[in-house]
């Protein structure tokens, strides 16, 4: 197993992917990869700074450290929704395509197998399938939902850069194994799904008034 080295953790998945058919999972797989490609395009990562592992209805992406953060998850905020509704706009009721994607940084390791191992990358994992996820998908008229980690939010999103609006992100909470997984999602969080937004957002504001330089 390789030593582990700290990547950013890119994942996307479809919604009600087994419900499909052959034909149309054969399709939505097409669309997938191309948003994806097109979202790392648009953040200026290209195909040797990223390493990809195919999950059947969802895409894991492990990108080099050096890459810029805030320009993917600008992609991520406007190149993927853009796509996502000129794909839909052609394609059958049938065939609609909406995406989770969880956008995380940690170390990770690869094994003898070729396999991805952290457990980071396992927190990752359990945003992607939270319900708190599917559950904003399913109340949204969008068809992308977006999570950070609490390490991308504090390190990127709480900053307020340009097109990464910190007041559009708010704190949940995702059971997990081991216990409690704080995490932050952009856009409205379903009813009884919200974290411990007091505690989270002062602790967002007070960090945020510490370190933002004076203009």
């Amino acid at each position: 197993m390789t030593d582990p080295v700290s990547r950013t953790i890119l994942l996307l998945d479809i919604e009600k992917y087994s419900d499909r058919d052959d034909v149309e999972q054969t399709y939505l797989r097409r669309m997938l990869y191309d948003i994806a490609d097109r979202a790392l395009e648009a953040a200026g990562i290209d195909e040797k700074r990223r390493r990809r592992a195919d999950r059947g209805d969802a895409v894991m992406e492990l990108i080099d450290a050096n890459a810029s953060v805030p320009r993917l998850l600008r992609a991520l905020l406007t190149e993927v929704p853009v796509r996502l509704r000129a794909t839909n706009r052609m394609a059958s009721s049938s065939a609609q395509i909406r995406l989770r994607s969880v956008l995380a940084t940690g170390y990770v390791a690869i094994d003898a197998y070729d396999g991805w191992v952290g457990s980071d990358l396992n927190h990752a994992c359990r945003l992607l399938d939270a319900d708190v996820l599917r559950d904003a998908l399913r109340e949204r008229s969008d068809d992308f939902v977006l999570c950070v980690s609490e390490q991308v939010h504090a390190g990127i999103v709480r900053h307020d850069h340009p097109g990464i609006p910190a007041a559009d992100f708010h704190p949940v909470t995702v059971d997990s194994k081991n216990g409690p997984l704080p995490a932050w999602l952009h856009g409205p969080v379903p009813k009884g799904k919200a974290g411990a937004p007091g505690k989270a957002e002062a602790g967002a504001r007070a960090g945020t008034a510490d370190t933002r330089p004076p203009l």
